[in-house]
């Protein structure tokens, strides 16, 4: 003989289990949501190693730039100051250097490099991009905005030989 209908309080008690069951399971997933939350908007660690080695990429990168900055912005044109191409060459592997260099730093900061190198590295390609900016918009060197700027690379440059 097939079972009969149930009696009302066995339905009752496994909607009750039911719903106590997925109580918890809802509870369960908003407590794991928020835990996972928190962890992703806290600040990332690093080891000491990995700081060092993006310290290290990134003291290389402002070398390589300061190096090749230095040597673009003085260079002479090959035949002198009558030599309209060669002035206008010279002039634009400077800003080359300066523009590419400073877009160069921005990109070799890694998340892990230390806070104080990262900050002065960016600041410096920064400082870069607008010299060289406003030496393509036809600012001379001895513009007050480009004496400033100059200032600005001129400490950077100290602050970043003590980093580095």
């Amino acid at each position: 003989m097939p079972p009969g209908p149930q009696p009302y309080g066995a339905v009752r008690s496994r909607a009750t289990a039911l719903a106590v069951v997925a109580l918890l399971i809802a509870t369960a997933a908003l407590i794991l949501s928020g835990w996972t939350w928190w962890q992703a908007r806290s600040e990332p660690t690093y080891d000491a190693a990995t700081q060092a080695a993006a310290k290290d990429s990134a003291c290389q990168a402002y070398d390589q730039v300061r190096t090749g900055v230095a040597t673009n912005t003085h260079l002479a044109s090959p035949g002198g100051d009558d030599d309209v191409t060669g002035v206008l060459a010279v002039a634009a592997n400077a800003r080359v250097s300066l523009m590419g260099g400073g877009q160069y730093l921005l990109a070799s900061v890694q998340p892990a490099t230390p806070a104080d190198i990262a900050e002065a590295v960016r600041q410096f390609g920064m400082k870069l991009m607008q010299f060289g900016a406003a030496a393509t918009a036809g600012a001379p060197d001895d513009d007050p905005g480009q004496q400033a700027l100059k200032r600005d690379l001129d400490a950077l440059n100290s602050t970043l030989d003590g980093l580095c």
